[in-house]
């Protein structure tokens, strides 16, 4: 249970932690203003979501490692926060591209090809991309070898062809389409959900985390992962602009499929309180003495206003 568990205070500190080392890491200094579109595009903005569920993630793994292991599970922690925040990014200025969503406002500010034109923009997000994996390999010894290889592992298959990138593929082939309940939850798995699990599986994968754990956390993610995206499609139609910080109702304007349009306002808000009670099931039977953060993370998923 996450009762007397003060989110605000926890995500306050972690995000002060993620956003120093995201100043520091994406440089200022980048050829021809590409730093300052790439910083742009990731300081400053978004709920950070994904480097929470990386952090919970590892504080829940940390709470029963031996000393010695610690500091290396908050090393590779924050570098794979800043990772997935990174890669998280790169989709947000490509997605948002005229010959992708066409979309002219992210994080309440105009994206990125607007306020840099389409080419820095794509450029942004490819350096975006490739930093990083070169966060996730530093050489200074704080990481061992073998977990920097399972690290990037995690990331890459979560953001290609088996999952963001794949996901991104079938939204753009299903527009005007009328997908099954299954088609679309398949779409989205892939599309928002595969980050969001790899974000918890990374965060485990810091150090070697007992079988249970991961079977469970695995669960959790893909649950809170799928919840982020009914969500999402409840607020597209519940929400506007201003407190979205996106343009509000865009999915129903390109005819997209969205939970809202196939299975109704209520039921899409049934389903997202299903989910978030699959993941805090899997919490509870993950073996871990301190998953406090993450079971707030999921409430905070599902309960969320914009």
């Amino acid at each position: 249970m996450s009762a007397g568990f003060d989110l605000s205070a926890w995500s306050t500190d972690r995000l002060a932690r993620v956003e120093q080392a995201l100043s520091l890491w994406v440089p200022e200094g980048a050829p021809a203003g590409l730093g300052g579109a790439m910083r742009y595009a990731v300081l400053d903005g978004g709920k950070r979501l994904r480097p929470l569920l990386v952090m919970a993630a590892a504080e829940a793994l940390a709470s029963d490692a031996a000393n010695e292991q610690r500091a290396q599970i908050h090393a590779a922690a924050l570098r794979s926060a800043c990772a997935v925040e990174l890669i998280h990014a790169y989709s947000l200025v490509h997605d948002d591209l005229p010959c992708m969503d066409n979309d002219v406002l992210r994080r309440g500010k105009p994206t990125v090809h607007v306020a840099y034109g389409e080419a820095m923009a794509l450029l942004a997000g490819d350096a975006l991309q490739a930093l990083a994996f070169e966060l996730l390999t530093p050489d200074d010894g704080s990481i061992p070898p073998a977990i920097q290889a399972k690290l990037c592992r995690l990331l890459a298959r979560a953001a290609g062809f088996d999952g963001m990138a794949g996901g991104q593929a079938i939204d753009l082939a299903s527009v005007g389409v009328a997908l099954t309940e299954g088609e679309l939850s398949t779409m989205h798995r892939l599309k928002t959900g595969a980050l969001l699990q790899g974000s918890v599986m990374m965060g485990l994968a810091s150090a070697d985390a007992p079988a249970l754990a991961q079977q469970a956390l695995a669960t959790y993610g893909a649950a809170v992962g799928l919840a982020f995206q009914v969500v999402d499609d409840i607020l597209d139609v519940t929400a506007d602009s201003a407190t979205l910080g996106k343009t509000a109702g865009k999915d129903a304007a390109q005819d997209k499929p969205t939970y809202v349009s196939l299975l109704g306002l209520p039921a899409a808000s049934a389903y997202a309180q299903k989910l978030l009670t699959q993941a805090l099931d899997a919490l509870a039977g993950s073996g871990l003495s301190n998953t406090l953060a993450l079971h707030a993370l999921a409430n905070m998923v599902v309960n969320r206003s914009h």
